[in-house]
């Protein structure tokens, strides 16, 4: 079965943007590029592939990617009504129009019941990109959890996950720290 994995970066405070949506002050330096460029290619927009060295589709391990409208919005506002066109393109949303928006799909249902029903079809992993109030919705869809950690501490904006208390564990598959202070945390959900 596929797994949905929450690959984000975060503050230290547990900030993934900015209140404006905005996550410029998380900068990309050169030992995080590397890293990621060859291990999380799929991960970078597809307008950013050939100045990253990237091939173009890049391959690795997911072929869809889930956003909720704010993650959506800023590529849009720059004129990228598809930021990931080497995947598979699902935004929830309530009230985008879908025919106003033919690059992706637009979800406007539950999207526990439509990330269930994904689990299921064949293809890869499924990156969920974003932001706070999607995964707090699909948090215990989560198997996997990829947190680039950086040394920074933003105060307020958009959490990590928005959602009421409940405590969620997962176990710690891999620490990578990287000398720009940076450290990606890949976590695991328990087997039930």
């Amino acid at each position: 079965m596929r797994k949905l994995v929450y690959y984000v970066a975060s503050t230290l405070d547990g900030f993934i943007a900015a209140p404006d949506g905005s996550y410029d002050f998380f900068p990309l330096e050169p030992d995080l590029a590397a890293h990621l460029t060859a291990e999380w290619p799929q991960t970078f927009p597809t307008f950013a592939h050939a100045q990253l060295g990237i091939d173009t589709p890049p391959a690795g391990r997911f072929d869809a990617v889930l956003m909720g409208r704010g993650s959506y919005e800023p590529g849009l506002k720059l004129g990228m009504p598809s930021p990931y066109a080497h995947l598979t393109q699902y935004v929830f949303s309530r009230s985008l129009a879908p025919a106003d928006y033919p690059e992706v799909e637009i979800v406007a249902g539950d999207p526990v019941a439509f990330v269930r029903e994904l689990k299921t079809r064949p293809g890869g992993d499924i990156w969920l990109c974003g932001g706070g109030q999607l995964a707090g919705q699909l948090l215990d869809e989560v198997d996997e959890l990829v947190v680039k950690l950086n040394p920074v501490v933003a105060g307020s904006g958009i959490r990590l996950v928005a959602r009421d208390f409940a405590a969620h564990r997962f176990t710690l598959a891999d620490a990578r720290p990287f000398d720009s202070g940076v450290v990606v945390l890949r976590y695991l959900r328990p087997a039930p």
